[in-house]
């Protein structure tokens, strides 16, 4: 028995002169009181309210909740509807253990892979119960074990995380066929689809993996759930199928013989895996609606895109051809009315000269008319010539415009001393302005 010891100490003694009214300091105040409404929670208030309410003790009412978690615990064994036994299945050798459905000796046929745990756990208890060799016995039954063996087997396989997962890899019975033509026609082809990759899809190291989808989903989706697939990871392997390895040392050239056969029937199996599930996905592309509408949209706007461009180059071409013909129209309207002006210059030139030619023989008519100014006898051939030199004199040093205005006086002028004093006038006119010389053209002053 423990003892104790009292150990006696005495509190320290105050410092002299010390006292509660003049050296005590309070940091702080109490606040007033609230009153405060509080609701009582919590298992342990639940478990005295029952108590309470049903004028329990401790004891009975911790009986009672036993009980009742008993009966839950039963009910929720009999709550997953046992799979009726196939007589087959029971006269099954336990050392066949390798090619039982494991899945059907528990009765989860309809759960396979998704099983959990617990329901494993539940499902070996029941086929425990019924298949215990003790209690056959009991009942009287003559059968052997090799069923009871076979239960442990699959509860052992399936609660072990590596070895379910090498059975969940070649459990054909828990594939979900792809559907035929016939099938795709009379049927919802997504939803029939969805099922397939369902069921593949517990193969993926990548999850959550991307959906099937509807006649609704968009490109981006459709393309995200084909690349996936297209590049599935998977995490199936095929060593559950691997012939026995001998466990004998003596036989190591022939272990390791099984051991490079089994891992090549593994990298086969692997292959055609993968081409199955290939095809799986080329089938499926091949009868998808969405793909096609895809591409028709995609073939449309590549069209488009076409037809803009040919378009383009069409209205560029023929503007290129309307401005070629702009301008070679233009330049030939521009050679026109070149070639216009110059057979207006042409014409005016030939009028001009025509002009003075015209004019020049009005200025040797009006010294003719004017008889040469010899009077009234007929005028020699000297003088006819010393006039008419002087006329073309005078002529030469007057541009047209002066021999038109020049011309303009002489015409209609029939008296011989009116002509001459035009000329008269001319001729001193031109020696004012320098373009004669005085004692020049004497024979018309």
């Amino acid at each position: 028995m423990a003892t104790s010891t009292i150990v006696a100490r005495s509190l320290p003694t105050l410092p002299e002169g010390w006292s509660a009214e003049k050296d005590f300091k309070p940091i702080g105040s109490i606040t007033a009181s609230t009153q405060r409404t509080i609701e009582p929670v919590g298992p342990h208030f639940l478990a005295h309210a029952r108590r309470a309410r049903h004028k329990r003790t401790f004891s009975e009412d911790d009986r009672i909740q036993a009980q009742e978690s008993a009966k839950k615990i039963e009910k929720d064994d009999e709550s997953d509807v046992s799979e009726p036994e196939d007589p087959l299945m029971l006269q099954r050798e336990a050392k066949d253990w390798k090619s039982q459905d494991h899945y059907q000796v528990l009765g989860l046929s309809k759960y396979r892979w998704k099983a959990t745990e617990e329901q494993i756990k539940r499902a070996h208890r029941k086929k425990v119960l019924k298949h215990h060799p003790d209690k056959k016995a009991a009942q009287g039954s003559t059968e052997d074990d090799n069923f009871f063996k076979c239960i442990q087997k699959a509860t052992e396989v399936l609660l072990d995380p590596v070895k379910r997962r090498q059975f969940d890899s070649v459990d054909e019975k828990a594939d979900v066929d792809p559907p035929n033509k016939k099938e795709q026609a009379k049927g919802n082809y997504y939803k029939l689809w969805s099922r397939v990759f369902k069921s593949e899809a517990r193969f993926s190291k990548q999850q959550p993996v991307p959906t099937f989808g509807d006649e609704n989903s968009t490109k981006e989706e459709v393309e995200n759930f084909y690349n996936f697939w297209y590049n599935f990871d998977s995490w199936r392997s095929f060593e559950y199928l691997d012939e026995d390895v001998p466990d004998d040392n003596e036989n190591r050239d022939q272990k390791r013989h099984m051991e490079r056969k089994n891992a090549n029937a593994r990298k086969k199996k692997k292959a055609e895996d993968n081409a199955r599930l290939r095809k799986l996905l080329d089938d499926c592309s091949a009868s998808d609606e969405r793909i096609k509408k895809f591409r028709q949209e995609a073939n449309a706007a590549k069209n488009k895109k076409r037809l803009d461009k040919e378009a383009a180059e069409k209205k560029a071409k023929e503007d290129a051809r309307l401005k070629k013909e702009a301008e070679e129209k233009a330049a030939k309207e521009a050679e026109e009315k070149a070639k216009t002006e110059r057979e207006a210059n042409k014409k005016a030139k030939e009028a001009a000269k025509n002009a003075v030619k015209k004019n020049k023989r009005v200025l040797r008519g009006s010294v003719k008319d004017a008889n040469y100014f010899a009077g009234a006898g007929d005028a020699s051939p000297a003088k006819i010539d010393a006039v008419l030199n002087d006329v073309e004199l005078v002529q030469g040093k007057i541009d047209p415009d002066e021999i038109a205005a020049l011309a303009g006086k002489l015409g209609g002028l029939k008296v011989a001393d009116e002509i001459k004093g035009v000329w008269s006038e001319e001729v001193k006119r031109l020696i004012a302005a320098g373009k004669l010389k005085d004692g020049e053209a004497k024979a018309l002053v």
